[in-house]
């Protein structure tokens, strides 16, 4: 056949026979190698990610049996891990004015048993039985059974507990807030609370920022027209929004002409105290004032006419008018020596301070029922509160401060300063205190050139 074949060829004339040996050429070439549409699909793979191109682009290619198999277990894989669990369908009950456990449990479906199961986990923290009106419980029930329940305590505090097979598992679950540092300057022109609050203060920080500068600053006697503060503080943010207060970090106060400076400091043993930048300590040994007052309705003096005696006699301490019921505080650290009714005095506790100091507080209501003869007591703890027992016309704290056994004037005496920061705290205080004294300084100067811009505007 091979031979017929060359015989046959062999008539043709040698350009014929050139011509379908090129094209028997090209032919076998064509066999052997891609077209340029393969080669351009393989370029196509190798050199672009598929994620790169759009569904409609992607290049098709053959498919074998393994290749569906491995592409099947990637798609279970993959479907597996983008199931999710169900989420968890809460009720919540808001507590209300006389309500308890067994009251709420009822109005979820759950029985006496329910309330006797989970109060098992709740003997030593007693969770159930601080319960306050306004408080959310959200309830987990599956099948008629509790499975899960959490009292919300706080917006970022929460107590769970949780059904295991041993029983209720108690856990406290706290969020972390986000902190963001806000500054704030004002100038008084008649109260520390109205400039406060028109510089956008907030009462917690306004009240915290007369706490920091008590022990210098009168707020009720000293403030004058024209003083200025400067705040520098924390405020606390939950998914995005604000929901709360945090510390003063820094703060400037300058009352009649004199100004004062306060640094907040955490100390290697997690003690938190404000110092001024030099590391004096801002706390006296005394609270100037024991109570929050409305005014001064009698000083210190050698001879006043008595309201109610109609004599003339020393005055021997300060009177602080206020509501009855006002919250009357420890002036400092000490020992409870007298607790009770005495004289003209009404109800009074005595305070003893060190070796030599004592402080007076009478004309109680009443007293803090934890606070006994003997108690020791810590400076700006509750110890009773004003009333008009005993010689008075009016609902006051009467103050007394004595030193050795003498008098002496609560608005005038020389308060003895609390310790300074300690030696081994010193080169992280200083570190601390720059860099806030110089970040309140530098929020000035940016809040001024603002200001200056809006008005050029």
């Amino acid at each position: 056949m091979a031979k017929n074949i060359f015989r046959k060829a062999k008539r043709f004339p040698k350009m014929h026979l050139a011509v379908v040996g090129s094209l028997s050429f090209i032919a076998l070439m064509l066999s052997i190698l891609p077209s340029s549409e393969v080669e351009a699909t393989r370029s196509q793979i190798e050199l672009i990610s598929p994620k790169a191109l759009p569904e409609a682009q992607l290049p098709v290619a053959e498919t074998t049996s393994s290749t569906l198999i491995e592409h099947n277990e990637q798609t279970s894989a993959t479907t597996e891990v983008a199931e999710q669990p169900p989420a968890i369908e809460w009720q919540r009950f808001k507590v209300k004015s006389g309500d308890n456990l067994s009251k709420i449990f009822k109005r979820a479906g759950l029985g006496a048993k329910d309330v006797h199961k989970i109060a098992q986990a709740d003997k030593k923290t007693k969770h159930f039985n601080a319960l306050r009106p306004g408080q959310t419980l959200s309830l987990h029930i599956e099948d008629n059974q509790l499975i899960t329940l959490r009292i919300e305590k706080s917006l970022l505090e929460s107590v769970e507990f949780s059904l295991t097979d041993t029983g209720y598992q108690q856990e406290t679950l706290v969020l972390e807030p986000e902190m963001r540092q806000r500054f704030v300057t004002g100038e008084i022109s008649s109260s520390l609370y109205l400039a406060a609050k028109s510089a956008g203060l907030s009462e917690n920080i306004t009240m915290k920022l007369a706490e920091v500068f008590g022990w210098d600053i009168d707020f009720a006697l000293d403030i004058r027209k024209g003083d200025q503060f400067r705040v520098l503080f924390e405020e606390k943010y939950l998914d995005g929004k604000r929901i709360g207060d945090g510390d003063i970090l820094a703060a400037e106060f300058t009352n009649n002409g004199d100004t004062f400076a306060a640094v907040r400091y955490e100390d290697s043993n997690g003690d938190v105290n404000y110092f001024t930048p030099e590391g004096r300590s801002m706390r006296k040994a005394f609270l100037r004032s024991p109570v929050d007052f409305r005014r001064i309705s009698s000083g210190f003096t050698r001879e006043r006419y008595h309201p109610v005696l109609g004599v003339k006699r020393p005055h021997r301490g300060t009177d602080y008018a206020a509501k009855t019921g006002t919250a009357i505080k420890a002036a400092g650290d000490g020992k409870v020596i007298w607790r009770g009714t005495k004289g003209g005095y009404g109800r009074t506790v005595i305070i003893q301070h060190g070796g030599n100091i004592t402080t007076l507080y009478g004309h109680m209501s009443k007293y803090n029922s934890k606070v006994k003869k003997g108690s020791r007591v810590k400076q700006g703890q509750t110890i009773g509160y004003v009333g008009m027992s005993g010689t008075a016309t009016g609902p006051h704290l009467h103050y007394e401060f004595r030193v050795a056994g003498v008098h002496k004037n609560p608005q005038t005496v020389k308060l003895p300063a609390a310790q300074p920061i300690a030696k081994k705290e010193r080169a992280n205080f200083n570190k601390v205190a720059n860099d806030m004294i110089a970040s309140l300084q530098q929020k000035a100067i940016e809040q001024l050139i603002a200001s200056e811009s809006r008005a050029a505007e």
